[in-house]
């Protein structure tokens, strides 16, 4: 069995991607955007990148991984 990825180095490579900015995004894009991956090698994971880099790399998690991380923020 192959580990999946868990960054891409440029999110330009996820080409289908629909970003959705935080709702806690201010006019300076310090915040992340996300996007679910809904086809190809890494369908059903979540990729995150930095707003102020949209070419940057994005890291990639499972929706509960993404669900862990985002509940130990709160």
């Amino acid at each position: 069995m192959t580990a999946l990825p868990r960054y891409v180095p440029s999110s330009t490579s996820l080409r289908d991607a629909r970003w959705r900015r935080s709702s806690r995004s201010n006019g300076m894009n310090n915040c992340v955007e996300t996007t679910s991956l809904g086809s190809g090698p890494l369908a059903g994971l979540l990729a995150v990148r930095d707003s102020k880099d949209t070419a940057g790399p994005a890291v990639l998690f499972s929706p509960a991984a993404w669900e862990d991380f985002v509940d130990a923020l709160r």
